[in-house]
């Protein structure tokens, strides 16, 4: 598999060669399908809490005496059957959703999410990437070059794989919206299928093919 390499004007400057293992293997939706659920629950963040009788505050002592009253025996104030008691059954942040994702599935995900990209013509592979400084002007211009010479729809949103992120490219990405950048070794499942396109540089492509052959 040969695929077109482009400088940062969107001009052809040559090919690069891609191993069939890593770009060219069929979909799997249902191993997909798994691994991206898991990675976006395992990503979640457990924010409804609700205080059982024990974490409400007040009701140390006994409302009234055991025997005698001719009312209801009860021993605290923050029980759950009181108004501003306890809640009995109610969502607890020791809630556990984590799903476990085996190595090989996780690594063979990322394989078809980036065979699926590089099919629908959804993968743009660049030289380099250089910005004369860390701003976001520098890499909006490369963006619309992009965008103009490959008649292709970034402003929706991409993932940039680089081999390396540097500060300049770190500064200058995170005020573009729907655009961010990744390490090619921290790259999974749900970043490539999250955004619209991908681009990555050689650098980052080399480094996906070595990763690959050091796991077979």
């Amino acid at each position: 598999m040969k695929e077109l390499v482009y400088n940062q004007k969107g001009e052809k400057v040559g090919q690069v060669e891609l191993t069939e293992s890593v770009f060219g293997l069929p979909m799997n939706e249902d191993l997909l399908h798994q691994v991206v659920v898991a990675q976006q629950v395992n990503a979640r963040k457990i924010i409804a809490h609700t205080k059982d009788r024990s974490e409400v505050r007040g009701g140390g002592r006994k409302p009234w005496r055991q025997k005698g009253t001719g009312r209801a025996r009860h021993g605290s104030i923050r029980s759950p059957i009181w108004r501003g008691g306890g809640i009995t059954f109610g969502p607890t942040k020791e809630r556990n959703f984590k799903q476990k994702i085996n190595k090989k599935m996780g690594r063979k995900a990322l394989l078809v999410s980036l065979s699926s990209r590089c099919r629908d013509k959804e993968m743009i592979i660049l030289d380099k990437i250089e910005l004369p400084e860390a701003k976001t002007k520098h890499l909006v211009k490369i963006i619309e070059d992009l965008k103009t010479k490959l008649k292709k729809k970034l402003d929706k949103g991409f993932l940039l794989v680089v081999s390396e992120i540097g500060q300049d490219i770190s500064r200058a990405i995170r005020n573009i919206p729907k655009t961010k950048a990744v390490r090619a070794d921290n790259l999974n499942a749900l970043g490539v299928l999250s955004a619209p396109y991908l681009v990555m540089t050689k650098g980052a492509v080399q480094m996906i093919k070595k990763m690959n052959l050091e796991n077979l």
